[in-house]
């Protein structure tokens, strides 16, 4: 959930795969992940990361699919709100 919700906020196109109802994709996930079902598993063309970072993701994408990154549009700065006592 974490990795889905930074993703999202990078604006690169993610599709997710339930590999519990894809029998391919979960064959997929086990060859890239040693033989384990490990989710996320995220892939850019046949590159696979297993349970990544958003930057490693982030990384990959530039390298393997620079095409798919729109730098055009600043990043929001995120900002942490200390909670007051």
């Amino acid at each position: 959930m974490a990795l889905r919700r930074r993703l999202r906020r990078t604006g690169i196109p993610v599709q997710e795969v339930n590999i519990w109802e894809d029998p391919d994709a979960a064959a997929r996930v086990r060859g890239a992940a040693d033989g384990n079902e490990t989710v996320p598993t995220v892939f850019v063309g046949q590159q696979a990361l297993v349970n990544p970072g958003v930057k490693q993701v982030e990384a990959l994408v530039r390298r393997a699919a620079p095409h798919l990154i729109d730098d055009s549009h600043p990043k929001p700065v995120r900002r942490r709100i200390w909670p007051f006592r």
